[in-house]
């Protein structure tokens, strides 16, 4: 057995089944080892950002790390950009980095590089495995990082296997090191949160991860009922348990004046795995912490934590019970006809969720105003973006789509972020994946246009706006789509819309729609 096949088999001895792949010459052993190896799903990503952000996907939807096999320092630069969203989701990720051969690196070879550096920032966990009868050790201990412990938040561990430690022999297979207790929650922090709510000043619970789990929603509602606090969630969740039954909240807005006043008003923020509100970017002559002047902000659990067990206990130290819930107003669904517009898109989509759905949302400006109008829909989850860099969704959807074969996954994405990791439909196809694809073709940035006067940078003139617009050459996703194999249509109207999101969500496979607005 070579370093190689010690690895493969340690990964899923250890749980972690499912590897997406972009491999090169220095990972042909590891390849080769899929073949001797019973258990292992491959799944062949044709750019790295498509396979960091599968993987992130996965983990979001299946609570456990998947792998990933990246090629060399430049392969794995190519999948930094969702390496960066997966660790602001604390999404846990193996991640296979090949290496030259121990002996080749002195030679400065083309692909030579530091790829401890590379992989440094967005991994919490970093190690080169120095020889063959390393790896199936340091292949468990990636694991155990990944999986988090004591507390802490799942990580991305990162294992670089030169060449020569993978065709090298080996010892065999290792251990996942059996995981220690993990701190639950601090019954200090819970009082104190209780102590606070009982004051009866104006409060916000501020809530995510774990804590928007149906069964934390359900939780929160019970404190907001017998305490009058607000509950809401940060701009952007992990997943986010929503649709009927379920408790609503709304998100702190992206837009700083939207947000201060929704932040008005409040002594007291309590923090359940979320962080203290801050603006996305700075902006001249505007706040960077968008709580009110005077607002104290008290932390009750950290990512990692048991939030579910802490707001059980602070429900009980409040005597919250489900009769204390206030009945939410209800969203009514309506089909739209006639025109495109954020309203109509928003509508025809609440309308048609399947239940239990998986709702991937990169869909930015056009999306803004979906969450109260899908707050009735079917029960679902819904996926967001934390870390903010673009051609996160498709990739994602493709991930959560593997983790759940049985669910609907339907992915909302701008034009110009789809654009970024185009390959996920090929995948998709490959793999005959259950994915809706909704593109909303504005063709434009629109984002930008609006943070062009957001910043004050005046009006722009043609060469700025140039930098904004995609509508020259106008991009034809219907076409693109059918060059990865997955089939498309293009709609102008909110009946042919209805009508698209029926046919897709009822099909089978991977499907696109091109929202033209």
């Amino acid at each position: 057995m070579n370093g190689a096949e010690s690895l493969v088999r340690t990964l899923v001895a250890g749980g972690v089944d499912v590897c997406f792949a972009n491999p090169g010459t220095s990972e042909m052993h590891f390849v080769a080892a899929l073949d001797r190896v019973e258990g292992m799903r491959c799944v062949l990503g044709l750019f790295e950002g498509v396979v960091t952000g599968a993987a992130d996907g996965y983990f979001r939807m299946k609570g456990s790390p998947a792998s990933t096999l990246l090629h060399l320092g430049p392969g794995l630069a190519n999948g930094l950009a969702n390496l960066h969203n997966a660790k602001k989701a604390n999404s846990g990720v193996v991640n296979i980095v090949g290496q030259h051969a121990t002996y080749h690196i002195e030679y400065n070879a083309p692909l030579t590089s530091d790829i401890e550096g590379l992989a440094r920032p967005m991994s919490s966990w970093v190690r080169t495995s120095p020889d063959a009868k390393s790896v199936a050790r340091d292949g468990a201990a990636a694991i155990a990082a990944a999986r988090g412990a004591m507390g802490a938040p799942p990580q991305i561990a990162t294992l670089i296997l030169p060449a020569d430690t993978a065709w090298n022999e080996a010892d065999g297979v290792a251990q996942v090191p059996v995981e220690e207790q993990r701190q639950s929650y601090s019954p200090g922090a819970v009082e104190h949160a209780a102590k606070v709510l009982r004051g009866g000043e104006q409060t916000l619970l501020l809530i995510t991860g774990s804590a928007v789990t149906e069964k934390g929603l359900a939780l929160a509602a019970q404190i907001a009922g017998k305490t009058g606090c607000k509950v809401m969630g940060p701009l952007a969740s992990p997943r986010m348990a929503r649709g009927r039954g379920r408790f609503s909240i709304e998100r702190v807005p992206y837009v700083i004046e939207l947000a201060q006043a929704a932040l008005k008003g409040f002594r007291h923020i309590v923090l359940v795995e979320a962080n203290d509100p801050v603006a996305f970017f700075a902006y001249p002559n505007k706040p960077s912490l968008l709580k009110p002047e005077g607002c104290e902000v008290h932390r009750m659990t950290e990512s990692g934590e048991n939030s579910v067990a802490a707001l059980e206990a602070l429900a009980s130290a409040l005597g919250a019970k489900p009769a204390d819930v206030k009945p939410q107003a209800t969203v009514e669904l309506i089909k739209p006809t006639g025109a495109l517009n954020h309203m109509s898109i928003a509508q025809a989509i609440a309308m048609a969720v399947p239940e239990n759905a998986i709702m991937v949302d990169e869909s930015v400006t056009t999306g803004r105003g979906f969450f109260p109008l899908t707050a009735g829909a079917a029960p679902h989850d819904w996926i967001q973006n934390l870390g903010g860099s673009i051609g996160y969704s498709t990739p994602v959807a493709t991930g959560a789509a593997i983790a759940c074969p049985d669910r609907k996954v339907i992915c909302m994405v701008g034009d110009g972020s789809a654009m970024y990791t185009l390959q996920s439909l090929w995948t998709q196809a490959r793999e005959g994946l259950n994915v809706l694809t909704i593109v909303f073709a504005n063709r434009i940035y629109q984002i930008l246009r609006g943070e062009f006067d957001g910043v004050g940078a005046g009006e722009p003139g043609q060469r700025a706006l140039d930098m904004l617009k995609i509508d020259r050459p106008a991009l034809d996703w219907v076409a693109l789509a059918r060059g990865m194999g997955v089939p498309g249509r293009a709609v102008t109207t909110a009946d042919e819309f209805n009508k698209a999101l029926a046919e897709g969500i009822a099909e089978r496979g991977p499907r696109l729609i091109e929202v033209q607005i």
